[in-house]
């Protein structure tokens, strides 16, 4: 029976794991495309072109987060896969309309883009929460993130190195990306929801409306700042580190190849798929919170670490891009996976993740387009490599601090229950 009731769980896992990796990483195609172009010569407004549409994708992204705090709280079962399809095909039809309309103008339908997408993260998770194995189907979400930034630009490139035009390079890879996502959404919205018993262990996972978002926040506000500071930071890192990538290796000895970004990123998705998969073996929720936090901190220290000490590590560059990136995800997705789900089960809140993780997001997207917007007004230029390890340092160090705040509490009872009172 157990022998059975095993075959069935990894046939579980590699369906609905599989495809939500699949539907994230498709996410990114529609999204992150336009990163591997330079647009080199292109301005606007007296800014670099790449710079103006990456703020106005980000914006609409951000405006999509926001609007995610009550759209994915409030997201019944049957609404899934309807948002899922219209927001890719919004997605798609701004690439569509990138392609089309002449420059400059264009730089707007990135906003519609960013727009489109900035709820399919809440969307797809909410097939897999409150499950007994929720931990490694998340890991499977979270990871796509870190395989999908690099193959977005790898493909891009790919496609650039056809004579492609860049405006519509994105086009191209979306409109192969919008199908295969239907058709997975689909079978994903097949899958049966959380049984009885998994109810019991994981809490069950209901819409939440907006009294009753105000009464969780307030509740939980001291345990939850230090680490919505930890997302938002990490956020920014990470956006700088996908969006110019290419333009910071430049001053690295680097060879830019079109499958670097697929073969590095490649490494970094299977250490952190069995990092965040393991997490099903313990069973206790508080256990895994504390465990979860020893993972964003020994990822800050890698941040930390590579930065510092990159003088060292400059012979061999590449090494010092597996740490950043082993780094930054390590703590970004310790969060942004399986943390919420465990909060949700350790405290017996009636709820969902989509209400904690939107909120998160949406400070961590604010973060990011006031930093990118402040830096492009006030027009410094700047060497990206030191202009990124000098933020990267500031970073880790700021989230080592909170997230050993919030370890400090939960290792300490009387703390958690006047946080949580």
């Amino acid at each position: 029976m157990a022998v059975h009731n095993n075959h069935k769980d990894i046939l579980f896992v590699i369906r609905t794991g599989g495809g939500v990796l699949v539907a994230y990483f498709l996410v990114y195609a529609l999204r992150k495309a336009f990163t591997a172009s330079t647009f080199d010569g292109l301005s606007l407004w007296g800014l670099d072109y790449k710079v103006v549409i990456s703020m106005c994708q980000i914006t609409g992204y951000l405006l999509s987060k926001y609007c995610g705090i009550k759209i994915v709280s409030e997201l019944k079962r049957a609404h899934r896969l309807p948002a899922i399809i219209l927001s890719a095909a919004g997605a798609e039809l701004s690439l569509v309309l990138f392609g089309l309309i002449p420059y400059p103008v264009n730089c707007f339908c990135l906003f519609f883009n960013g727009l489109s997408l900035g709820c399919m993260w809440g969307f797809l998770f909410s097939y897999i929460e409150g499950r007994r194995l929720t931990d490694i189907l998340a890991g499977f979400l979270g990871v796509s993130i870190v395989i999908s930034s690099g193959a977005a630009k790898s493909f891009g490139l790919y496609v650039l190195s056809f004579h492609v035009s860049p405006f519509w390079m994105p086009a191209i890879i979306g409109g192969i990306a919008v199908p295969l996502l239907a058709g997975i959404a689909f079978l994903l919205d097949k899958l049966p929801d959380p049984a009885d018993g998994e109810k019991n262990e994981k809490s069950e996972r209901i819409p939440l409306h907006k009294t009753q978002r105000r009464q969780l926040l307030k509740k939980y506000a001291l345990f939850l700042i230090p680490l919505l500071l930890v997302n938002t930071l990490y956020t920014v890192l990470r956006d700088i580190k996908e969006d110019f990538l290419v333009d910071i290796i430049k001053y690295t000895d680097i060879r830019l190849s079109p499958f670097l970004f697929v073969r590095v990123d490649a490494v970094v998705t299977i250490l952190l798929l069995v990092m965040l998969g393991s997490m099903i073996k313990v069973r206790d929720n508080r256990h895994a919170l504390v465990v979860l936090l020893v993972m964003m901190l020994s990822g800050s220290v890698a941040v930390f670490l590579s930065s510092l000490f990159f003088g060292s590590l400059s012979a061999t560059p590449v090494l010092w891009l597996f740490l950043q990136s082993m780094g930054i995800y390590a703590a970004y997705l310790a969060f942004q996976t399986v943390f919420f789900d465990r909060f949700i089960a350790c405290f017996k809140i009636k709820g969902n993740v989509g209400f904690f993780i939107y909120i998160s997001d949406f400070l961590g997207y604010l973060a990011s387009c006031l930093f990118l917007f402040g830096k492009s007004l006030l027009d410094i230029r700047v060497n990206w490599l030191e202009y990124y390890n000098i933020l990267a340092l500031t970073v880790s160090v700021i989230c080592i601090l909170s997230a050993g705040i919030v370890f400090s509490m939960l290792q300490q009872k009387r703390q958690i229950r006047f946080a949580v009172k």
